[in-house]
């Protein structure tokens, strides 16, 4: 079939589907009339895909046709419906999806934590060469409990949680550089692991503990997941795999937007807990038991959940009436 040809003689019927689609009202000749196009589309759309499927092509007559489905069967999804497609299907699909670079993440944030901690707690000449003594008994003995009891608590909060926001942002996008999470990874895991080495040599090492479990567990897995989801748009730039590699890149992308959206509760979450549970008066053990509740609530909605919807072929992306339909090409 000559695409070319194909388009010359069906343009102004598909436009013509458009322009209808598009007013505000019709009349009985227009539904008719739209009714009638829709049909015809619909068809030439099978014969593209069935004959010469021109990606572009394909893209934008689903998009035509869904627009005119919609048009005419007079459909309208409530917003609460949307919210809960987003949260309860496709953002638990999005973090499943993303769970290998995730667990990359992780692992490179935890080793520059442990060996940093451990090389500054066992090393009294190294840890003075980053921060004086006086400095460091300074921030064992006050400085590091008493920044948990700065200012108003809900000012507190919103100030955790836009800190953190913008270090998840961050990770986001610039993710498909591919070194910038790692960096700010290694970043982040030498300056908690030079703290817990200072806390462990002055003997607060349990403090230390007591202060960044309720809310890092949840805080620092939420950093995580979204320098995760950047690697992955990372790796489908390296390895597109057998699609084109701006299709590969466009699809990790748009689920990476999906995660970047639903870390915005969580981290709110942490920062809520960080500003009211840490530094309670509540008992250690029941501080440290809240963020775990928080951190494996989310982690059984990601791994749980996420697995079971990804079984359902949920993959976090949008839908192909929304995005157009991907078909083969050759080479």
């Amino acid at each position: 079939m000559d695409t070319d040809a194909f388009i010359a003689v069906h343009r102004p019927q598909w436009d013509r589907l458009r322009e209808l689609t598009r007013r505000r009202t019709l009349d009985a000749a227009d539904v008719g009339e739209l009714l009638s196009l829709y049909q015809e589309t619909s068809t030439h759309l099978s014969t593209v895909r069935s004959t010469n499927p021109d990606p572009a092509l394909v893209s934008w007559l689903s998009l035509l046709v869904h627009r005119a489905r919609l048009r005419i069967t007079g459909a309208r999804t409530p917003l609460w419906k949307h919210a809960r497609t987003f949260f309860w299907e496709d953002l638990p699909a999005a973090l499943y999806e993303a769970r290998w670079t995730v667990a990359l993440a992780a692992a490179v944030f935890l080793l520059s934590t442990v060996v940093t901690g451990v090389y500054f707690g066992m090393d009294p000449t190294a840890r003075e060469l980053v921060i004086p003594q006086d400095q460091q008994r300074q921030l064992a003995e006050e400085d590091f409990v008493s920044y948990y009891f700065e200012g108003e608590a809900s000012g507190f909060a919103a100030q955790v949680w836009t800190n953190n926001a913008w270090i998840t942002v961050q990770a986001v996008v610039f993710g498909v550089t591919g070194f910038w999470p790692l960096v700010m990874l290694v970043q982040n895991g030498l300056n908690i692991g030079l703290s817990a080495g200072v806390m462990s040599a002055y003997g607060g090492l349990g403090t230390f503990f007591v202060y960044i479990l309720p809310h890092g567990l949840l805080e620092i897995t939420a950093v995580l997941v979204g320098a995760g989801a950047g690697l992955r748009t990372f790796w489908a730039w390296v390895r597109p795999g057998p699609v084109p590699r701006l299709w590969a890149l466009s699809r990790a992308s748009r689920a990476l937007i999906t995660v970047a959206i639903g870390l915005v509760p969580v981290l709110l979450v942490a920062g809520f807990i960080e500003a009211f549970v840490t530094p309670s008066g509540l008992p250690p053990a029941l501080r440290i038991a809240i963020g775990a509740v928080a951190w494996l609530a989310f982690m059984v909605f990601m791994l749980g959940r996420g697995r079971q919807v990804h079984r359902e072929g949920v993959s976090g992306d949008l839908s192909e009436e929304l995005v157009g339909a991907s078909v083969a090409t050759a080479g």
